[in-house]
Parts: C-alpha cells; structure tokens; sequence
C-alpha cells in the first residue's frame, strides 16, 4: 500500500492492522538513529547536512522512514535561534517556495501518488535538534487522513467568532470541532488545490503562518511546540476537483507548561475532548498582535 515488499529486512516494511485495517511502517533501522547531534548542529552552515552558506536547503534524510530516497528535510533558515516567525513574510515565502518546489519534485515520480509536508517543533513532539525545519514524505498512496478529508470531508464555512486573522486570500481560524487546544486551520479563498497551482497565493500562506505562528508563541509567553502539516492534492495523476489545499497546525499546551495529553479514553474510541472551547481559544488568538 505505502511501501514495496521487496524492502531490506530491516527497511521500511509495511504492515496493516487486520483488526482496525490502520496502516503502520515498521522501521527498524531508525530505533539506531541519534536522538541529538554529537557535535554541534548538523543544520548549521558549516555542519554536516549544510556545508554552505545557504538561505533554504533540503537534503534526502539520512533516517528515513521510507525508502527510495521519499522523505527529506527542509531547512528554513541558516539562523540556528530563528523561529519561524522570526523569518518575515519575504523568509516564509522562500519555505512556502522550497515546499512547492520539491512537492512537483517528488510528485513527478511516477511510483508517488501523495506528497506530505510537515513539521515538529519542540522536544515534546519528538523533535530532535532545535534548528528551524521541517520534513517532507513522498508516499506511493494517498495515505488515510488525507484521503478521507478527500473523499468524504468538506472545509467548513467559518463563523467570524472562530476566525484568528487573514493575509492577502488565506484564513486562519480555530474548528468548531477541534480536537487540540488553540487548533488552527489555515486555508485560502483562491481555489488551489495544491501548492504548485499557479492561483495559489503564496504570499498570503507565508504572511499568515508568520501571524499565527507568532500569536501561538505570545500565548503562553513561551516557544509553543506545534505538530504542522499540509494536505494538498494527490501527485497520483487522478482530477481530485474538489482538493484544496490547507494547513493543520495542532499546538501542545492547554494552558502555561501543560501539555494536552491524548488519553486512552480519546484513542479506544476515537472521540476527542477538547478543554478549550473553540470560540474563546480563537478570541484568545486574536487578543494577540501577530506579525
């Protein structure tokens, strides 16, 4: 399904749950992957990943959780203390532009059919060295959540109570039904499907992650960890009309160093509880003056 049976023994191996028929990669070979650099910052210009100056870079991970050369690693700016916000519109558009980039790269091969981009900010969400970045994963089928938001999801009519802020054609507003505290969904007026389509406002992306990636940082006077992901039309060739591209940002704290936990309770049954209630974390937001 997302991975070919003729992987090494210890490369990506592809199982699915008969139980749950939830799809799992099993890849040993990255349980040997170090947790953090042994000398200083590989992502660093000079370091191991980055030997020259640069503005953006991506290089194929050296622990990939696919093979074929399908996840890689995008670095947003040479700046090891920068935040993403802290890069301006004009440094989050060159990362907006790098993300479109190699989406039509990976795309273009003919064995990947969905193109994911992402990122983990924070230790408590895995991330293992502090350097601004992000990753990218080429998969050889549209993969679960993505296709269900496809085949069966539509993008909700925002209320203006739920909306946090607007740059250029792009919104960013909280779910009626979020899931995590301070969730936001971030998607654009201008129909694009993908971030290579030529009506996507790509200014107007880059003007509001710096916004709201900001508010997120003044929430709790601190460096908020957030898992971020784009969903974007499959690279499989099929029409896919009604794809539209948007960003998932799900931040981790609740309220000032607590984190919001998914208990066993939300996983067996697969119902989230959300503490925050949606219209006073998107007030909360937008009491914050952005950037």
């Amino acid at each position: 399904m997302l991975e070919s049976a003729d992987e090494p023994r210890r490369g990506p191996d592809l199982r699915t749950d008969p139980l749950t028929g939830r799809p799992t990669v099993v890849v040993g070979s990255r349980q040997g992957r170090p947790n953090l650099p042994q000398a200083g910052c590989p992502f660093c210009p000079g370091g191991l990943e980055a030997p020259d100056d640069y503005d953006v870079r991506w290089f194929a991970n050296r622990w990939p959780a696919l093979g074929d050369e399908r996840c890689e690693v995008v670095l947003y700016t040479p700046d090891h203390d920068a935040e993403f916000w802290s890069l301006g519109v004009e440094g989050a558009r060159k990362v907006v532009d790098l993300w479109a980039d190699r989406t039509a790269a990976l795309g273009a091969r003919d064995y990947v059919d969905y193109v994911l981009v992402f990122e983990n900010r924070g230790t408590e969400v895995g991330a293992t060295i502090a350097h601004p970045h992000g990753q990218i994963y080429a998969f050889d089928q549209v993969p679960p959540e993505p296709l269900k938001e496809l085949v069966d999801g539509v993008l909700e009519t925002v209320p203006d109570e739920l909306v946090v802020s607007t740059r250029g054609r792009w919104t960013a507003w909280v779910p009626a039904a979020a899931s995590w505290p301070f969730e936001l969904r971030l998607a654009s007026a201008d129909g694009a499907g993908a971030l290579t389509d030529p009506a996507c406002d790509r200014d107007g992306l880059a003007a509001l992650l710096v916004d709201v990636l900001a508010r997120l940082d003044q929430l709790f006077d601190a460096p908020m960890p957030y898992m971020l992901w784009v969903h974007q039309r499959p690279t499989d060739g099929g029409d896919w009309p009604d794809a539209r591209l948007h960003v998932h940002i799900a931040p981790l704290l609740r309220s000032p160093g607590t984190q919001r936990y998914v208990a066993a309770g939300e996983l067996g049954a697969g119902v989230y509880f959300n503490p925050v209630v949606p219209a006073d974390a998107a007030a909360t937001l937008r009491g914050f003056p952005g950037a």
